[in-house]
């Protein structure tokens, strides 16, 4: 265990009594691009989550839109904010941003306390296994002109994609430096691609070249379903070297990334690989930037 504090960038909870899950609600096979869901298809909420970081000092942390239905996102930031508990500190919730009415759909989300920002997942591949989307919905002009209207709520983006779309996505971003955006689990390496670890960095590289995009190190077992500490480290010491201490921030990814390792496996695992910084920057990456970054204004 440490005693340095924790801000969880990057959580998940979920009651399948209350809201729909498609992809976390029966048949479950190892097709997709995680494998079968099943182990963690099953209720998790702030009780089980405190009590399975309880080991370490987790002072705040942040929703990420859960895979609820499509139908029932706002009804998923209404659950969340309604449970009683100062956590989650921050909500990213979800909106289709090629939703036709997506200014009033932003809108809606925006009002909610804790709302601070939106996750539309765009992970496209042309191969159909790893894909989560039809089609990219990156070069989309509608899905385009939504991204625009984040900045109008004071929202910022949780992007989930690949790193072969990564460049296709610099021109967008940079356009609105108003929006800050979040990487999600590394950037998501494909090493399984001819050149999956090129493709990742130059895909990283140009994102870190806008100073309002900021990464987390979470998802092991995205790079790597059976990871080890010797196959993510390169990763995460590159994504430092590429954003600086300063715009990267720790998460668990709770409970998705427990189909992987144990959550004091990851935990120790996030430690190790910066054990070499500094406090100061350590403090950062664990706490202070996503205490910053997402405006949750907690008493570090």
């Amino acid at each position: 265990m440490t005693d340095l504090p924790f801000v969880d960038a990057h959580i998940h909870l979920w009651d399948l009594a209350h809201l729909r899950y498609p992809w976390l609600s029966p048949p479950f096979d190892d097709s997709g691009p995680n494998g079968s869901v099943e182990p963690i298809a099953r209720n998790f909420g702030v009780t089980d989550y405190r009590a399975l970081l309880a080991r370490w000092n987790v002072v705040g942390a942040v929703h990420i839109d859960a895979g609820a239905h499509a139908d029932d996102a706002l009804a998923e930031t209404e659950w969340l904010e309604g449970q009683g508990d100062v956590l989650p500190n921050g909500i990213v919730a979800f909106a289709a941003l090629d939703h036709p009415a997506v200014d009033t759909v932003l809108a809606q989300q925006a009002a909610h306390a804790r709302v601070r920002g939106i996750r539309h997942i765009v992970n496209w591949h042309p191969d159909v296994r790893r894909s989560y989307t039809a089609r990219d919905l990156t070069q989309d002009p509608e899905w385009q002109a939504g991204f625009a209207v984040l900045g109008r709520h004071g929202l910022s983006f949780d992007l989930q994609c690949y790193p072969g779309q990564m460049p296709g996505l610099v021109p967008l971003l940079a356009r609105h430096p108003e929006v800050p955006v979040m990487i999600n689990h590394l950037g998501m390496p494909v090493l399984s691609d001819p050149d999956g670890v090129a493709d990742w960095r130059a895909g990283m590289a140009a994102l870190a070249g806008l100073p309002h995009v900021a990464v987390k190190i979470s998802g092991f077992g995205f790079i790597r379903r059976d990871w080890s500490l010797a196959d993510v480290a390169p990763f995460v010491r590159e994504a430092i070297d590429l954003f600086g201490p300063d715009r990267c921030m720790m998460a668990s990814d709770v409970p998705t990334d427990l189909l992987f390792a144990d959550i004091d496996r990851c935990m120790e695992a996030l430690h190790a690989v910066v054990a070499d910084h500094g406090e100061a920057d350590r403090r950062a990456m664990f706490a202070g930037n996503a205490n910053r970054l997402y405006r949750l204004e907690l008493p570090l």
